[in-house]
């Protein structure tokens, strides 16, 4: 067989499963009061559940890269266990393209995935003063610039490889949620008023209640504008250092891949025939 295609069957079949098993860790709350330190862990959990098939990703590079053009014939298990992964990746990449061709009315939004930019409805600049409107803009323009439109793109493409997991719907629910929180605190810190804000975002929601177009309707439930107009009402929290979390995330990223993948040039092989000996 020849061996591209054998390292594609390998890929399919191990690390969809690892994907798919990362799928299932429990979701569990993330316990701080900062949205700026809550988005940015959500964000990372999101990225992490990779990590499995990350290194088994690098281990089959690794195996790859030394392995002679031809080697054995793969089993026809091994081809029904990457079926499934195949299936959910169509599913994916489906939803990912069809996300980018529809496009919705909106009362507030940032669109663009490479060139983000504000659109505000004719109906919300009529229901807002200039204070709530200028707040709301300035929310608008922290979305513009961390390119958020992007960002949920890719993680909501990064969630569906997951499907159907629930845990991995909940950890991108989280951190949409903290999405906006951050945004929140991040115009209040250039000078935002909090109440000028809360008012955007009720007058947002009764526009939507009253049967306008929503740009977020997913997020206008009551008890999340309760808890972000709560917060809007409250001083502003301080913003944690993000050193903290960055040692980590550099030692996730950095040493198991590339080690993963020196050993997969040692032991690939090995480890190859034992998956092809189970099926």
């Amino acid at each position: 067989m020849n061996r591209e295609l054998a390292f594609a069957i390998l890929v399919s079949a191990l690390c969809g499963a690892a994907v798919t098993a990362a799928g299932w860790w429990p979701f569990r709350e993330i316990l701080t009061s900062s949205g700026r330190a809550l988005e940015r862990r959500a964000w990372l959990r999101i990225w992490v559940s990779f990590g499995p098939a990350l290194v088994l990703f690098a281990v089959l590079s690794g195996w790859v890269l030394v392995e002679p053009a031809q080697t054995e014939r793969l089993p026809r298990g091994l081809l029904l266990c990457a079926l499934p992964f195949a299936v959910v990746l169509a599913r994916a990449v489906s939803r990912a393209i069809g996300s980018l061709a529809s496009r919705k009315d909106v009362t507030a939004a940032t669109i663009g995935l490479f060139r983000p930019r504000i659109i505000l409805s004719a109906e919300v600049i009529r229901a807002l003063d200039k204070p709530a409107l200028a707040a709301a803009l300035e929310h608008e323009r922290a979305h513009a610039r961390h390119r958020d439109p992007l960002r949920i793109w890719l993680a909501q493409l990064a969630s569906d490889l997951f499907w159907p997991a629930p845990a991995a719907a909940a950890r991108l629910r989280c951190w949409r949620r903290a999405l906006e929180l951050a945004r929140d605190e991040e115009a209040r810190s250039i000078g935002v008023a909090g109440p000028d804000l809360a008012e955007a975002i009720v007058s947002s929601i009764r526009l939507v209640a009253a049967g306008q177009p929503a740009g977020a309707a997913t997020l206008s439930d009551s008890e999340f504008v309760e808890e972000r107009v709560t917060r809007l009402l409250r001083p502003l929290e301080a913003d944690p250092a993000r050193g903290q979390w960055s040692l980590p995330a550099l030692f996730i990223v950095s040493v198991p891949a590339p080690f993963a993948f020196f050993l997969g040039t040692q032991y690939g092989e090995g480890l190859v025939r034992f998956v092809l000996k189970i099926l």
